[in-house]
């Protein structure tokens, strides 16, 4: 049966989609199937399956074969122009131009592009932007179809063109595992199916070294390590190509000569460093150096001491002083923000310049109301260009006093970055909470430093009388030492036991967007909810697509885009979740979509005090939806009520006493947890497993 989809309905994460569709005589129907994945609307389709009767959709054809064919009618092929597949053709081109050329169109697209110009509007340069969307469609649907007999994910076709144009087919052919690192969503799995359908060896040594460099990347990306110990990278790469570990050992040997690895003596055993993090830790390891033994440019002047800091609070101004590499860390309610404010006033009292910043837009806005100072983002500082004809230079990381809060959520990568911009002589102050989650990227930057005796630093551990009034913080400080907080809770924090994780779902939901809004007489916005894993029934994903429903629900007035399996509306709530120097956009920050133009296969994203940016549909993998977001993705940020789901399931792999002491401190008001009291017991009492790292041993090595 021939079919024109209308609309897709509903995709899920492992490509099940469900569409409607219309056919002649047929009128429409909905089709549902996995055969579907990567449709879009507009496309004409050759389907194979069987019907049944659906409670919700009705009548419904279950999909067993698809196959994309050239709409040959009228109707279909407006249908097609007109849905936006065709970069620069909309639903009034797409009716213009089949007006003018008929069941001909494409036919005229193809092969003869210059009778395009005999349609109004359409002049040389739209001309030229058509023809070469048509050719880039007609590519990447080629594209699905080899993706497919490969038994790879079609949607992964357009990211695959993005990268390597009009070489894909030979890249999938030649070397698919060139697509590791270079296209998102193509891990070492992919690849390698791809590569062994192709025929290439299993013992292939480019097989053997495209592994071991994807365990490498793992054990970055997944658990934050810098390096891995030579016995366990070649171990886990025998455990995935199912090798002998010869080979591995030959491998590994190969990308050290070729210098994509590098392998070094710590504490008598052998690590094993991917070639650009182990740069980046020699780098900051000397950075920091740098900064540390330099002598200070400041000009320490007499200054009157705040008379409402206490002890190691005016022992923290002094130290922040005197010496140009050192650290403030503590608990929330101990004071960390009155001393950095306290240290702003004097420094700007001195007649000195001082740079206050986080790293996300989030935890700079709340530093500088928590301080009364502005604040920036590390991103924005490092983008900063002075002006080259200024007689000063007035670059954010040349002040005199550079002081980055939240320094916990600092990597390798940032940390790396950020020194690099300050010069010798200024002082830098790193301010967080140790007892938070570590950085999302590789690296302990802020505990390797607090691990290295000659850097200097001050650790508050008072809780103001103020704080000590909030049930939140005494809820934290319960649970950084290990002890379960009073239950339920109160005034603040509470906890409600469930055990079935679909009724933990729904109750988490249905607190976030209608019991605590009504009792609070608060908007559905001012509730965040927060969940541990992305994955599972109280996961991120599934926890943000129900969400989604309730706050932004589809209508026939808001415009809609499919990427893969999350549907991107006007109105969704969404976040960056990579830096964008030239959009000027960073992770963290959070916006609203404005704007869903399908004609020009472009959305707009108003950043929340900030500009309208735009995002093509081939980037919008640079956002996330923000009804339902990962404790690390909202550590620096503070809400003003956070509801957060507590399941054990898959072992509770990600429930540890770090990711809930963080979790409960992104709370202002009220922070309430729904789950298994298992849950909750687990995560108090499992401690996290140390990364690997090597900063602190090779500070140690130098003369601080």
């Amino acid at each position: 049966m021939e079919v024109s989809v209308e609309q897709l309905v509903y995709i899920r994460d492992d490509e099940y989609t469900v569409a409607r569709v219309s056919a002649d005589g047929q009128g429409a129907f909905v089709a549902a199937g996995r055969p579907l994945a990567g449709v879009q609307p507009g496309e004409t389709l050759r389907l194979d399956g069987d019907w049944d009767d659906h409670p919700r959709h009705g009548r419904r054809l279950k999909v067993t074969a698809c196959e994309r064919v050239v709409p040959s009618t009228v109707r279909a092929i407006q249908l097609y122009l007109g849905s936006g597949l065709i970069r620069g053709i909309g639903p009034r081109l797409a009716h213009a131009i089949v007006s003018q050329f008929g069941e001909r169109a494409l036919t005229v697209i193809d092969r003869e592009p210059a009778r395009l110009r005999e349609v109004v509007n359409i002049g040389p340069v739209r001309q030229a932007q058509i023809v070469e969307a048509w050719q880039e469609q007609k590519a990447i649907a080629a594209l699905m179809v080899t993706l497919q007999g490969f038994g790879v994910s079609p949607l992964l076709a357009a990211k695959i063109y993005q990268v390597f144009g009009a070489d894909s087919e030979k890249v999938l052919a030649e070397d698919p595992y060139q697509l590791i690192g270079r296209v998102r969503g193509v891990a070492f799995a992919t690849a390698d199916r791809v590569a062994l359908r192709s025929g290439v060896p299993e013992t292939s040594p480019q097989r053997v070294k495209a592994a071991v460099l994807d365990r490498l990347d793992a054990a970055a990306s997944g658990g934050g390590h810098c390096f891995l110990p030579a016995p366990a990278a070649v171990t886990q790469t025998v455990e995935l190509i199912e090798q002998d570990e010869e080979l591995v050992r030959q491998a590994l040997d190969a990308l050290v000569a070729d210098r994509r690895v590098v392998v070094e003596a710590r504490d008598e055993r052998r690590v094993v460093y991917s070639a650009d993090i182990h740069a980046r830790e020699q780098r900051l390891t000397t950075q920091l150096g740098r900064l540390a033994q330099a002598r200070s440019t400041l000009r320490l002047r007499p200054y009157q001491e705040d008379q409402s800091l206490d002890d190691d609070q005016r022992a923290a101004v002094t130290m922040a002083l005197t010496t140009t590499l050192s650290v403030l860390t503590g608990g929330p309610g101990c004071g960390k923000s009155h001393t950095v404010k306290a240290i702003a006033t004097t420094v700007r009292a001195m007649g000195a310049r001082i740079t206050l910043c986080a790293p996300t837009g989030k935890a700079a806005k709340r530093l500088s109301e928590l301080t009364g100072q502005p604040a920036t983002t590390i991103h924005r500082m490092l983008a900063h260009e002075p002006d080259p004809d200024a007689l000063f230079d007035e670059t954010p990381a040349h002040a005199d006093v550079i002081v980055v809060d939240e320094a916990s959520m600092l990597d390798l990568h940032l940390a790396t970055r950020l020194t690099a911009a300050i010069p010798a002589g200024s002082h830098l102050l790193l301010v967080g909470d140790a007892d938070q989650l570590p950085s999302v990227g590789p690296g302990n930057v802020l505990a390797d430093l607090l691990r290295v005796e000659p850097i200097p630093r001050v650790r508050l551990t008072k809780v103001f009388r103020q704080a000590e009034g909030s049930a939140i913080i005494r809820a934290a400080h319960r649970v950084r030492t290990g002890d379960v907080p009073p239950l339920p809770g109160g005034g603040g924090f509470w906890f409600e036991e469930l055990d079935d994780p679909d009724a933990i779902a729904e109750r988490v939901v249905h607190l976030a967007t209608v019991a605590i809004p009504r009792k609070q007489q608060v908007d559905p916005s001012q509730v965040q909810v927060l969940a541990p894993m992305r994955m599972g029934v109280a996961g991120t994903a599934e926890l943000g697509r129900r969400l989604q429903e309730r706050r932004n629900p589809p209508a026939d007035d808001k415009p809609e885009h499919w990427s893969g399996a999350r549907v991107f509306r006007a109105g969704d709530r969404v976040m960056p979740i990579r830096n964008n120097y030239d959009k000027g956009v960073f992770n963290g920050e959070t916006g609203t979509i404005t704007r869903v133009t399908p004609e020009e296969r472009l959305l707009e994203v108003t950043i929340d005090d900030g500009d309208p940016v735009t995002y093509a549909f081939d980037e919008l993998d640079d956002l996330t939806h923000a009804y339902a977001i990962s404790v690390h993705r909202a550590q620096g940020s503070e809400y003003p009520i956070v509801v957060a789901p507590l399941v054990a399931e898959s072992g509770g792999i990600m429930l540890r006493r770090r990711l809930l002491y963080t979790l409960i401190t992104r709370a202002r008001a009220w922070v309430v947890l729904v789950g298994q009291r298992k849950a909750l017991d687990l995560a108090i009492h499992r401690l996290g497993h140390p990364r690997n790292t090597g900063l602190t041993a090779r500070l140690d090595t130098l003369d601080l």
